[in-house]
């Protein structure tokens, strides 16, 4: 995408080229090639282009050549073939890099496709693969979730040997070696590898004792606290607080949410996350619920009225079940 945006204006001009030889096609030269196009047909040209420009001509349709995308083909291997399954899967999609089909569309929409099409020709591919996998190697960061679960959890046992077989297949990933991609080969030896896992059953000391050595640094986090579930509910696009104020809103039901009632929100699931077991943030999709469960379902004859979620709305929702243990655990 940041090569196409270095070529775009480049990109926008021949589509334009390309969408005014449709609506106006030059005129076939009878005499040497390098004759300039007669003067009326470049004067017609210049403002058939002005109306492009201006967008009177975005409605009409025109038919164009657009390229056909290559097909992928996904082919199984066995390991240590990996360099044929690249090569006949570029193969594959060769067959059907260079074909064209007719397509009918507007004018506005044609110089989108247009566009993205001329963009993807003056990037130069195997420019972007090379400084693609040197930024891999040099500057490449790996996460790995969950690395909890395949630790191992007794002396013996069925499960623990996969798990400890999961492990050292990661073993030579973490300290270095030669990874075959269908971009070319990565060497993983500058790659950072950040682990993570909650350890509720299992601790970091029973992972085995190589890749322990691997993954040196260990860093505790601190559970959730209350204003880390207001910035949660408040901060990023698509918050809960707006995904469900945009879903009652399609039933004409205008939901607003006071600091207040999110400050009181945001207690709630902290204080159930400290007497029950701790999911973090996963703790607010069931209170969010659980609190507009009645607006939810009465939001259809409730259409035009504004619904403001402050504290004593909460505490009038959510005060009692809080406040029974029993029910926390199995509701909230």
């Amino acid at each position: 995408d940041v090569y196409k945006r270095q070529v775009r204006h480049r990109a926008e001009e021949a589509a334009f080229e390309r969408v005014l030889d449709t609506l106006l096609p030059r005129p076939r030269t009878v005499g040497f090639a390098n004759e300039p196009p007669p003067a009326d047909h470049s004067v017609t040209r210049q403002k058939m282009r002005e109306r492009l420009l201006k967008g009177d001509l975005d409605d009409r349709e025109i038919e164009i050549e657009v390229a056909v995308r290559p097909v992928g083909v996904e082919i199984m291997a066995p390991p240590g073939m990996e360099e044929m399954t690249n090569q006949l899967q570029s193969l594959f999609q060769n067959l059907t890099s260079n074909r064209t089909r007719s397509r009918k569309l507007k004018v506005k929409d044609a110089l989108k496709l247009l566009q993205e099409e001329e963009a993807a020709k003056m990037v130069n591919e195997e420019e972007l693969k090379l400084k693609a996998l040197a930024a891999v190697e040099q500057n490449g960061i790996v996460f790995i979730d969950e690395i909890d679960k395949v630790a191992k959890r007794g002396e013996y046992g069925g499960p623990d040997v996969s798990r400890e077989g999961v492990q050292r297949d990661l073993l030579p990933l973490v300290e270095g070696c030669t990874i075959s991609t269908k971009y070319g080969m990565v060497r993983s030896d500058h790659i950072l590898f950040i682990a993570s896992g909650a350890f509720h059953l299992a601790k970091p000391s029973d992972l085995i004792p190589e890749l322990q050595g691997r993954l040196p640094i260990r860093v505790e986090l601190s559970a959730l606290s209350s204003e880390d579930f207001v910035r949660i509910l408040t901060e990023p696009d698509a918050s809960l607080t707006e995904q469900y104020a945009a879903l009652l809103e399609t039933e004409a039901v205008k939901l607003e949410f006071a600091a207040d009632g999110v400050q009181r929100i945001a207690e709630i699931a902290c204080h159930v996350n400290e007497r029950t077991e701790n999911i973090g943030a996963r703790r607010l999709h069931t209170v969010m619920e659980r609190l507009l469960e009645v607006i939810s379902f009465e939001a259809p004859d409730r259409a035009g009225q504004t619904v403001t979620v402050d504290r004593a709305y909460v505490d009038g929702h959510l005060g009692e079940l809080v406040k029974d243990e029993d029910l926390t655990r199995y509701i909230l």
